[in-house]
């Protein structure tokens, strides 16, 4: 999942396993047909916007880390460490604070 929670991936997450096609009319109304359910009750209408919700809402929370990560990575790390102990600095340390700053876990 990235992004844009969807249908289909509510439909994964209710029903692991489960063999299903989306039909989409001229009118762009998508129909869910449930092919092989395997003993698994079709979820309902209600159950799968309701995951589309749930899933977003966890994906939402979780945007912080992917920010902190995307700043990290851009950081030489490495090398800020070996700078920071030879010339007995705080550059990484600082630099990893700032980000931490910038993007706050909720």
């Amino acid at each position: 999942m990235a992004g844009e929670i969807n249908t289909l991936d509510a439909i994964q997450s209710l029903a692991s396993g489960v063999e299903f096609r989306v039909k989409i009319a001229t009118d762009g109304t998508e129909t869910i047909l449930f092919e092989n359910l395997n003993g698994i009750t079709e979820p309902t209408t209600d159950e799968i916007a309701a995951e589309v919700i749930r899933l977003q809402a966890a994906y939402d929370a979780l945007n912080y880390s992917r920010t902190r990560k995307a700043q990290y990575d851009l950081l030489n790390q490495d090398e800020m460490r070996y700078d920071d102990l030879v010339n007995s600095t705080t550059t990484w340390r600082d630099g990893i604070a700032a980000i931490k700053v910038a993007h706050p876990k909720p």
